[in-house]
């Protein structure tokens, strides 16, 4: 059975007003804690904790609409007050302003500055082909093997994954590879069979899958949340929200194209969201241009830029056979193709850092 938290969060926390407060870093424990106790008993309000690198932020829940900011603002272990008003709170950077680091692994940390390439076929379709691309994608540098053996289809007509002996095949091919595996689930009920799986991925068409999300934040694992197909950047925070709500705060944001006018890519790279989320938003984000484009060629530009813009990660699909691939053969990489972007992709990735650094 998957271990689930305990740590929820009411669900009328989400809904009121909050304030957070940054406190100085020369405040003593001591200090904190007759603070926070005075914030309590005067304003019948919950406080929540976060110790940053360099400052303490306190997190005020519930009805603070009485209390007086220049007050609070004039205590002398308090940098700063502000009033929070996005309705996203444990998703938003004013409350953490850290980056968010996810470990999946002893070697691998999602965040923080590393740059993780999450690659395989859209589809599972055999063990033979999702092990063989496996060890392609980890000899080009791919952290992680991504393959979908629950297929959401636009028709039902489709081939729709091979579900449970997907599964089984992915974890066949972390063995023979040790590459830690990606793969989206579709509904709550099958959230025991992905006991095994490193990161749950969320698909787009599930972003507003309130329920779904509800019970995914009640596990310790690892989601990565693609961002709908016509959904906001606030929409996509607070489907983020949800899971976060529930007590898991392992949240991987994926932008993967959004729906517009243009009918020549399958979809329209919002190249835009990755630095406007990263200045909204703690969570990593992860770009798939593989979905974004719709077309092989267009994988590698529009990696490079998402690389270029600040991207955590990216996700690309990769096929030993293409045109013969039993979904989305058209805008999968071969493992040639792959092992050219890759190089690409980090060796810019190091100039990147070469600059930032100065």
């Amino acid at each position: 059975m998957v271990k689930y938290k305990l740590n929820y969060i009411n669900a009328n926390e989400r809904v009121v007003l909050k304030m957070i407060i940054v406190l100085k870093s020369s405040a003593s424990p001591e200090q904190i804690m007759n603070f926070t106790n005075m914030l309590k008993e005067e304003y019948n309000v919950k406080v929540n904790k976060w110790e940053g690198v360099q400052s303490t932020v306190l997190g005020l829940i519930g009805d603070t609409t009485k209390i007086d900011m220049d007050y609070i603002d004039a205590q002398d272990i308090v940098e700063s007050v502000k009033r929070v008003q996005e309705p996203y709170k444990k998703a938003n950077r004013k409350f953490h302003p850290d980056d968010t680091k996810i470990k999946i692994n002893d070697n691998i940390t999602i965040g923080g500055g590393s740059l993780h390439i999450m690659a395989g076929p859209c589809s599972v379709e055999s063990e033979t082909q999702i092990v063989d691309i496996a060890k392609s994608v980890k000899a080009s540098g791919a952290t992680f093997l991504r393959g979908g053996a629950f297929k959401p289809r636009t028709s039902p007509y489709a081939f729709q994954g091979l579900k449970a002996e997907g599964l089984d095949l992915l974890k066949i091919a972390r063995k023979e590879t040790g590459l830690p595996i990606v793969t989206e689930i579709m509904r709550a009920s099958h959230i025991d069979m992905f006991e095994n799986v490193d990161i749950i991925q969320v698909g787009a068409r599930n972003m507003q899958n309130f329920e779904l999300l509800k019970e995914l934040g009640k596990i310790d694992k690892p989601i990565l949340l693609k961002r709908g197909l016509s959904a906001t950047i606030e929409e996509w925070l607070m489907s983020a929200e949800y899971i976060m709500a529930g007590g898991n705060d392992k949240v991987i944001l994926c932008e993967r194209g959004i729906r517009t006018y243009e009918t020549f890519t399958r979809n329209t790279l919002d190249i835009s969201a990755i630095p406007v989320v990263k200045a909204l938003s703690h969570l990593p984000v992860i770009v798939d241009p593989s979905h974004a484009a719709g077309k092989s060629w267009l994988v590698e530009p529009l990696a490079m830029a998402a690389v270029a813009a600040g991207a955590d990660g990216l996700i690309i699909e990769v096929h030993n056979d293409p045109p013969h691939a039993l979904s989305d053969g058209a805008q999968s990489l071969t493992p040639e193709q792959f092992d050219k972007v890759a190089k690409k992709v980090f060796a810019l990735k190091s100039s990147i850092d070469k600059i930032n650094s100065k």
